[in-house]
């Protein structure tokens, strides 16, 4: 799957990876965008990020396919998660 991005996806992607109060799953997955749209192997990226390569390919493919919709969680199945109060 080649990334190829816009420059306001561009923009987003560097903005994200470089926020200090956004989510460390947030940014990595901004970071494994950045590198594939650079050309880089899941394979390398995952080296360079410390990640599985399953985990780059997940990422990566749902981007392809979503942009940056994909980067979101789907929501899970399973009991909602609730507190009582």
């Amino acid at each position: 799957f080649k990334i190829i991005l816009t420059k306001k996806e561009q923009n987003y992607l560097n903005s994200l990876a470089r926020k200090y109060t956004a989510h460390y799953r947030d940014v990595m997955r901004a970071q494994v965008i950045l590198f594939a749209a650079k050309g880089m192997e899941n394979e390398e990226i995952g080296q360079k990020l410390n990640l599985p390569r399953k985990t780059v390919s997940k990422w990566r493919k749902r981007f392809f396919y979503e942009r940056k919709q994909g980067l979101v969680d789907k929501p899970r199945v399973g009991r909602p998660f609730f507190f009582s109060l």
